[in-house]
């Protein structure tokens, strides 16, 4: 009996008939011109997806009625491997050029669409992965190369698995890979990757509680320098900068564009503004907000006054011109501090509150009642005959 088999609405996994996911493509592009007529066959050429993030664009030469999310087995060297098309039609030459790919690079063909006896064969492959990472990792170790092999990919008919590593200098693995491919009868392929790409293949959760960007969505890793933190006034503490990969957050690049618009908007630190009274200077600024923070000392907050950029450009124009205003401010009032406890803004106890104000209502409700049924009886003692 075959295995039935489904895709979901985004076109994005495969399923059985038993419910288990076949593949999924974390790293999906949206084909915003599927709905166009005759999309499917406006491009010969086909996006696959193996195990993420590797993609491949492979020659519909027979002409099969292919889907996003059909599950096929293309050509391979040697032999065949197994991957889910992910894109079909206009925007697949896009993403080509998106990918960097030269002029003259070379398609292979899809042979055909999966049977059952080539997914077979693919879950037994996919199924030594692990056991095979772990003792790749022993004979590195064994043979003293400085290497970390971080992931295993075998190929759909299980002739072929590269190799993913981590190396901090240049690696001799000629030998490494005589022994491995004796060891597990396969041939080998290494490819040295980066521990961001590393963390994108492994997947986790990030400090801020969702799934990893790299493991989810990303597919070109950006360099982060600390100045991204500098421009966005983050504290340069290592542990809280550094993601799960040991390398700066991506996040990081994230925001740091509209943060270095806004401090266009800022005076500099370095101006001191002066007064009648004193002189401020700078002590913190809310970028986004365009307020500044200022105080009498260079190195503790002490008489501090916040005002508008526009405001602090306005003194600076002043102390320009060799005037002083009365105050910082424009009212000449000092800005009080606004707290930040949370305790302040919302207390606790509210509900509690709210709950005995109900207690309270009913038992005046209660109270009511009874107060009505015992005069009811007690004119019913004063005129027995009612």
């Amino acid at each position: 009996m075959s295995e039935l088999q489904y895709t979901c609405c985004g076109g994005c996994c495969r399923l059985s008939a038993r419910g288990c996911t076949l593949h999924t493509d974390k790293l999906n592009a949206y084909d915003w011109l599927a709905d166009l007529p005759d999309n499917q066959n406006a491009c010969p050429v086909v996006e696959v997806t193996f195990k993420a993030p590797r993609k491949g664009y492979y020659l519909n030469a027979n002409n099969l009625d292919l889907h996003k999310g059909d599950i096929v087995a293309v050509e391979a060297s040697p032999g065949h491997d197994i991957g889910t098309v992910t894109m079909t039609g206009r925007l697949v030459p896009l993403q080509i050029k998106k990918a960097n790919l030269k002029p003259d690079y070379e398609l292979k063909r899809i042979y055909r669409k999966a049977r059952n006896v080539d997914m077979d064969k693919y879950r037994e492959a996919k199924a030594l992965e692990h056991e095979t990472m772990i003792e790749s990792r022993q004979i590195a170790k064994d043979l003293g190369l400085k290497m970390k092999i971080g992931d295993v990919e075998y190929q759909g008919d299980a002739n072929k698995a590269i190799f993913y590593y981590i190396a901090d200098e240049r690696v001799d693995f000629r030998q490494l890979i005589k022994v491995l491919a004796e060891r597990f009868h396969i041939r080998v392929e290494m490819k040295q990757i980066g521990a961001r790409q590393e963390a994108g293949r492994i997947g986790g959760i990030g400090p801020c509680g969702r799934e990893l960007c790299c493991a989810t969505w990303m597919s070109n890793f950006n360099s982060v320098s600390t100045s991204a933190a500098r421009f966005q006034d983050i504290s340069l503490n290592p542990q809280k900068l550094a993601g799960q990969c040991a390398k700066l957050k991506c996040c990081l690049n994230y925001e740091v564009d509209q943060y270095v618009e806004s401090l266009k908007r800022l005076p500099s630190r370095e101006i001191v503004l002066q007064t009648l009274d004193a002189d401020y200077f700078y002590f913190k600024a809310d970028i986004l907000a365009h307020t500044i923070t200022y105080s009498t000392d260079k190195h503790a907050l002490v008489n501090e006054a916040t005002i508008s950029a526009r405001r602090a450009f306005e003194i600076i124009q002043m102390n320009r011109e060799g005037q002083k205003p009365a105050a910082l401010t424009e009212d000449g009032n000092p800005t009080a501090p606004v707290s930040t406890d949370l305790l302040d803004q919302d207390n606790i106890t509210r509900f509690d509150r709210a709950r005995k104000k109900k207690k309270r209502n009913g038992g005046n409700r209660e109270g009511r009642a009874n107060n009505g049924r015992q005069g009811q009886s007690n004119r019913q003692k004063n005129n027995p005959q009612a």
